[in-house]
């Protein structure tokens, strides 16, 4: 397989004209609270969303699954031990490269249920992480729409 990305020009012509894959984590504490991170990019920037990442071309969806809860979560999770939740459509008006530049995601949604804490959360894609319940989840103003659909079982698409 081959890691490597696309040059910006190159990216931003495939955001401009496709959807792009990718992988949503609905992290669960022992105590059944969810993990959310604060974005620092956009789409979705300033808003607390579930960890997650897209797929890389050549990239098998465990290979991808073990990859993206290494960088989100500070600890390989193989997809075995998670729980397909659905596949969703998010939408955006923008996109990391620009304002005017929308963006698609086809998301394939899985929910982990930990069995103790991860305590070395990366800082690379949010500014802070916090652990909500489901109740405080879906009446907070400031998590994404997208994130709360998760918790809303006429969003998505699942088998």
């Amino acid at each position: 397989m081959d890691n490597s990305f696309l040059s910006s020009d190159d990216f931003r012509r495939v955001v401009d004209s496709t959807p792009l894959i990718s992988i949503d984590l609905v992290v669960k504490s022992p105590d059944g609270r969810v993990l959310l991170g604060k974005r620092l990019n956009k789409p979705a920037k300033d808003f607390w969303f579930v960890p997650g990442g897209r797929v890389l071309k050549n990239e098998r969806l465990a290979d991808a699954f073990s990859r993206l809860t290494k960088a989100e979560l500070g600890v390989e999770i193989a997809i075995q031990d998670a729980r397909y939740l659905g596949l969703y459509e998010h939408f955006y008006d923008d996109s990391a490269l620009s304002d005017s530049v929308s963006t698609h995601y086809v998301v394939n949604a899985f929910v982990i249920e930990l069995s103790e804490a991860v305590t070395a959360l990366p800082v690379e894609q949010h500014s802070d992480y916090r652990w909500l319940s489901e109740d405080e989840l879906l009446s907070a103003d400031d998590v994404h729409n997208h994130s709360k659909w998760y918790f809303l079982n006429e969003k998505g698409y699942s088998v």
